[in-house]
């Protein structure tokens, strides 16, 4: 097992490196661009690709570093960049994540692989479980996933909403309903391969942040796909319900459902996230302190500004720490007894957030303009309290952990 440390060791030093280098030489300097644009960055993808950062082999070296540290560190450092840009090549993941977290070892071979594509064949993948209805509140899911045993195939139909790369995507996985009765966890997730008929792409989002970021919905009508697309098979399913009504009618412990099992897998992800943007925005704020002068002298030099960047690097360091500590915990194996990786993600974003609205008032009129970065950056933020669970879910789910009891 490894040790816990706050050193990155050499390899990782190289590669936080490389990606830094990456994420200033190619994703900054086009990040205006394509926030204006609202496309998805086609060309940066394709160069991330080239290197050998848009890729399942980088992926999967990251994921398995058995200190837990190579995604989160790779997150952190791509979106300081940009978040919108980074959020395109690593959108990708979170159908990963999917499988990985609820898929069989030939699934996991077969599809995301899929996923990514080649450096001269880009793919991309989309994670569809939100819905018009249902976002927070999972129980309200309406998309149907009925089972036609003659054929084994499965049939889908529903409306999912909010989905990174939904519509554009090689591959989806869709999280839908299998047994209305048991709620939350009568829910199953999907393979969608790539052309299957009656899946296309729904409203197209023009949104606040995280422009360069494709997110759609993805309408689902008389979906069919193989039962081998079922992650972890018929079986496992069937047994999981079973569970579940078992619990149901003696009120027994509760049963994770598919959705959640990808979105606690992914938090501390979130969180590395929220760290990058809040880093950048704490940088170009410093760096603006020390130059711009006003009645003879930087504005650092008072007290209310150094005092705001002192508070600023506090946060951005605590928020990376909780997400190290998450990250780790799951590297590790160590249960999230106390809600750990909700608590990364709520810390982690809350600081992206205030930090940015921080940097944008150090800056003054000028952090008000797209002439700076600042801007957008406080834009960006504001989609980390809300995606892969709210700061108001995450209270609740670590209110109900510390607890014991289901506050509402």
């Amino acid at each position: 097992m490894a040790e816990f440390t706050l050193e990155l060791n050499d390899d990782q030093k190289q590669v936080r490196d490389w990606l830094h280098g990456f994420a200033a030489d190619v994703i900054r300097p086009a990040a205006s661009e394509w926030d204006e644009r609202e496309e998805t960055p086609w060309p940066i993808i394709q160069e991330a690709a080239k290197v050998g950062i848009y890729s399942l082999d980088f992926y999967a070296q990251q994921f398995f570093d058995p200190t837990g540290l190579g995604i989160p560190m790779a997150m952190e450092e791509l979106f300081w960049g940009d978040a919108g840009i980074a959020l395109s090549i690593v959108g990708t993941g979170l159908a990963a994540v999917g499988v990985l977290a609820n898929g069989t070892e030939e699934q996991i071979g077969t599809w995301i692989p899929q996923m990514y594509g080649d450096a001269d064949d880009v793919k991309l993948a989309a994670f569809c479980s939100s819905e018009p209805d249902a976002g927070s509140d999972v129980a309200s899911m309406r998309t149907r996933a009925v089972y036609d045993r003659a054929k084994d195939e499965w049939v889908l139909n529903g409306t999912k909403t909010w989905a990174t790369n939904g519509g554009i995507a090689n591959v989806h996985v869709v999280v839908a309903v299998v047994d209305p009765g048991l709620g939350s966890k009568g829910h199953a997730s999907f393979i969608v391969p790539p052309n299957t008929p009656g899946l296309s792409q729904g409203q197209k989002f023009k949104k606040h942040g995280i422009r360069a970021s494709h997110t759609a919905e993805v309408v689902l009508e008389d979906v069919r796909v193989p039962g081998h697309c079922l992650l972890g098979g018929k079986e496992k399913l069937d047994q999981r319900l079973a569970r579940a009504r078992e619990r149901a009618a003696s009120g027994g412990e509760r049963v994770k459902n598919a959705a959640m099992a990808t979105f606690e897998a992914s938090r501390p992800s979130v969180g590395a996230m929220a760290v990058g943007t809040a880093r950048a925005a704490y940088e170009v704020a410093l760096d603006y302190a020390k130059t711009r002068t006003q009645f003879g002298r930087p504005i650092i030099d008072n007290q209310g500004v150094a005092f705001q960047l002192a508070d600023m690097r506090t946060q951005i360091d605590a928020a990376r720490l909780l997400v190290w500590r998450a990250s780790w915990m799951a590297a590790t194996g160590k249960p999230f007894t106390s809600a750990e990786g909700s608590m990364s993600k709520l810390y982690a974003s809350e600081t992206a957030k205030k930090v940015t609205a921080q940097a944008v008032q150090i800056l003054g009129g000028n952090g008000f303009t797209r002439e700076y970065p600042v801007e957008r950056m406080h834009r960006d933020a504001a989609i980390y309290t809300i995606f892969e669970g709210t700061s108001e879910i995450q209270r609740l789910v670590i209110a109900r952990t510390l607890s014991g009891m289901q506050i509402r």
